[in-house]
């Protein structure tokens, strides 16, 4: 943990300031100590570079595994392809320049592959994960000069209001417990005139068809080694299925989708060893999650209304994706605005 990231803190309970105690530094950075509230006194550990505002054992458990067992995956620079900076721009519709020196939420961010394209534009990027997966990222930029990592809870974050100016969030609302109270605590995060981006599965009643959802009442229930061990074990045979079905003229398509793999290929620019590793990561995270909750382009804009977002903007790019601007702040000549008077209060 770097030292500057305590002007950003605080307590997630009380909203009191943090101090640093027992401090271990290695490498210019905190390896370990405590974060002490000067409010309530509660007391959070830093251990492997990381503050922990989190129990390690929560419903987002099965994602710290895959993390770090797929630790590198999905990096860009792993892969040697551009899939996830592609990605990252479609759905937020950012200049890459405008990253540059910016303040950047990665709220959920796994393994880190949005957070490398992020860090690669020139942003300063804080990266939260409630799973352990953010020893993976942590691991895989360590003592990056640009970034902060710390395992928190979207519903109980540490940070003082208005401090960001970009957040995005891609891969998490769906599998929290309550979508809609995951995204409303993000806009309060943003500066005036920040922008935020956050993407959700579209709840359509083709997405219900599947496989997923009819097998993930037993699998989510088996124990993660289990569950993984049966997926690595059973891609080597039912992902050449998939492939040889995809590969049919016309009905190809829509054939592998009755196979209970994921299957990129001609969907992404992997070579076989990443489809492979793809497939089984990917796979597994079909099964494992405790929560999945698609939403409609409706309700996903209702809720960043209800933030108090302006310029919204609602659709459907990897996932369902929506993007908002937290309203400018005016002069003092505006005050009386309701808008106004309610950022002014956070």
């Amino acid at each position: 943990m770097k030292l500057s990231l305590i002007s950003l803190l605080h307590c997630p309970k009380c909203k009191g300031s943090l101090s640093l105690i027992e401090a271990q530094e290695t490498e210019g950075e905190i390896e370990a100590g405590k974060l002490e509230c000067s409010g309530c006194q509660a007391i959070f550990p830093i251990r492997g570079f990381i503050p922990r505002f989190v129990q390690s054992d929560n419903y987002a458990s099965s994602f710290g595994f895959q993390w770090q067992r797929f630790q590198r995956t999905q990096l860009d620079s792993y892969t040697g392809t551009n899939i996830s900076r592609d990605r990252f721009f479609r759905q937020t519709d950012w200049p890459a320049e405008s990253l540059a020196g910016a303040t950047v939420l990665d709220a959920g961010c796994g393994a880190g592959r949005f957070a490398e394209v992020a860090l690669s534009s020139g942003a300063q990027v804080i990266a939260i994960d409630y799973s352990e997966a953010v020893d993976a990222c942590w691991r895989n930029f360590a003592l990056h000069p640009k970034l902060h990592v710390l395992q928190a809870d979207i519903y109980a974050l540490p940070f003082q209001s208005a401090r960001f100016d970009f957040i995005y969030c891609f891969g998490v609302l769906q599998h929290t417990p309550d979508p809609r109270i995951a995204l409303l605590a993000l806009p309060v995060l943003l500066k005036s005139g920040a922008q935020l981006a956050v993407d959700i599965y579209m709840r359509h009643w083709t997405s219900m068809l599947h496989l997923k959802y009819w097998m993930r009442p037993m699998t989510s229930r088996l124990p993660r080694s289990t569950l993984f061990q049966t997926v690595e074990r059973s891609v080597p045979f039912i992902l050449p299925i998939s492939r040889a079905l995809g590969r049919l003229p016309g009905i190809g398509r829509a054939l592998r989708r009755l196979v209970p793999v994921a299957n990129y290929e001609g969907v992404q620019p992997l070579n076989e060893q990443q489809l492979h590793e793809w497939a089984v990561l990917d796979t597994f995270d079909w099964l494992s999650p405790k929560h999945d909750k698609p939403q409609t382009p409706a309700t996903l804009r209702s809720w960043l209304v209800e933030a108090g977002l302006e310029d919204i903007e609602v659709a459907k790019v990897a996932h369902l994706v929506g993007r908002g601007r937290r309203p400018f702040v005016q002069t003092a000549s505006c005050k009386n605005s309701s808008v106004d008077a309610a950022i002014a209060v956070t």
